[in-house]
C-alpha cells in the first residue's frame, strides 16, 4: 500500500515516486518537462501509469524555486502551480510544496553511506550542528538544515542569486565581462549549466582565444578529450564552487557539514577531489581553522530530494500547512 506521492520538480526534469508504508521510495519515474504544458499534466500521467483510478491521500513535492504562500512560479521554466490547485485536481487530503534543496537538506543526514563521497579530509561534522546542501544544475540551489534533539527544520534559501565574489585577477576579469553582459552577476550566472558556458566564454575572451564550443555539454566533453580551455573552465568552476561552499558554511554556521548535489557536481567528482575545491573552501582568512573542521561531501544518490520529500510526508499533519 502507498501512503503518498513525492516529487522532485527541477528546471529541466520532473521526478515522481510513490512512498510505501515504511517510507521507502517506489516506482520512480523521470519526465522531460518540455513534453508537458504543466506540472498537473505530469502528475496525472504518472498516477495513471502507476495507480490507475486510485489516488494517494498525501503529496509532498520538492520544487525548484521559492514557495510563497503555497505557490511557486518556477525560476527556470514557465510553470506556475499552487497547493490549492493540486488539492482540487487530485483530491489529495494533504499536499505541500517545499523547496527542492530544502528536501535534500532533510534527506542529507539519512542517505546511505554508499551514496555519499567525501571531498577533502575524512572528518566528522559536529552533532546537531546546522548543515548546508548546495548544488549546480539548471540553476544553483541552496538550503540549510537546523538540527536539534527535538528534530530538524529545513531552511530554504535563494543563495544562488547572491552576488558572485571573485578572489583573484582572472575572476575579477570574469566578473567584469559577465557584468557587461548581464548587469548584476549572481552566483548562478557561473555555477550552473548555462553558467559553465558563460565561464568558458569569459575565459576565452580573457585569453584572446576563439570560443568554438557550442554549449556547456560540449565544454564538458571537450575537457574530457583534453581541450586546454575546456579543462581550465572546469577547474575554475570547481574552484569557484569551493569558495561559494565555504561562504555558505560561514553564513549558516554549518559545522554539521556541507553537502554538494545538483546535476553537474557528480560528473566532476574526481576534479572536485583533486583540484582547488577544498583549498578554496578552507581559504577564509581568520576563519580558516574553523573551516578545516567542516566536512564536505558529494551526494551521489539519484533521488535525494525524493528521500527528503518522503521524510516530510511522514511528519504529523498538524505540523504542516
Amino acid at each position: 500500500m502507498y501512503t503518498g506521492l513525492v516529487g522532485d520538480i527541477g528546471g529541466t526534469h520532473a521526478r515522481l515516486a510513490l512512498v510505501d508504508e515504511e517510507g521507502h521510495i517506489r516506482h520512480p519515474v523521470t519526465y522531460d518537462e518540455r513534453n508537458f504544458p504543466s506540472l498537473t499534466e505530469v502528475i496525472a500521467s504518472y498516477l495513471e501509469k502507476t495507480m490507475g483510478r486510485k489516488r494517494p491521500e498525501r503529496a509532498v513535492l520538492a520544487v525548484a524555486g521559492p514557495v510563497v504562500d503555497g505557490e511557486i512560479q518556477f525560476t527556470n521554466n514557465s510553470w506556475r502551480v499552487s497547493e490549492g490547485e493540486l488539492f482540487v485536481a487530485f483530491e489529495f487530503q494533504f499536499v505541500r510544496l517545499i523547496n527542492d534543496f530544502a528536501a535534500q537538506a532533510l534527506a542529507a543526514p539519512f542517505l546511505p553511506a554508499d551514496t555519499l563521497r567525501r571531498i577533502g579530509p575524512d572528518i566528522q561534522g559536529a552533532d546537531f550542528a546546522p548543515l548546508v546542501v548546495m548544488g549546480a544544475g539548471t540553476g544553483f540551489g541552496v538550503a540549510g538544515l537546523a538540527r536539534s534533539e527535538r528534530g530538524d527544520v529545513e531552511v530554504a534559501g535563494e543563495g544562488g542569486h547572491g552576488a558572485f565574489a571573485p578572489v583573484d585577477e582572472t575572476e575579477i576579469e570574469v566578473l567584469r565581462i559577465l557584468t557587461g553582459r548581464f548587469g548584476r552577476t549572481s552566483i548562478e550566472r557561473i555555477l550552473s549549466g548555462p553558467g559553465l558556458f558563460n565561464l568558458y566564454q569569459a575565459l576565452a575572451e580573457i585569453q584572446g582565444a576563439p570560443a568554438t564550443l557550442a554549449d556547456e555539454t560540449a565544454v564538458t566533453a571537450a575537457a574530457e578529450g583534453g581541450d586546454a580551455l575546456a579543462r581550465e573552465t572546469l577547474d575554475r568552476f570547481c574552484a569557484i564552487l569551493g569558495s561559494v561552499a565555504g561562504d555558505l558554511a560561514l553564513t549558516y554556521g554549518a559545522r554539521g557539514g556541507v553537502f554538494i548535489s545538483g546535476g553537474l557536481a557528480p560528473r566532476m567528482a574526481d576534479r572536485l577531489e583533486t583540484g582547488e575545491f577544498r583549498r578554496r573552501f578552507e581559504a577564509k582568512g581568520r576563519m580558516s581553522g574553523f573551516m578545516a573542521q567542516i566536512p564536505t561531501t558529494l551526494i551521489q544518490h539519484p533521488y535525494a530530494a525524493l528521500v527528503g520529500a518522503a521524510r516530510a510526508l511522514k511528519r504529523p499533519a498538524a505540523g504542516l500547512r
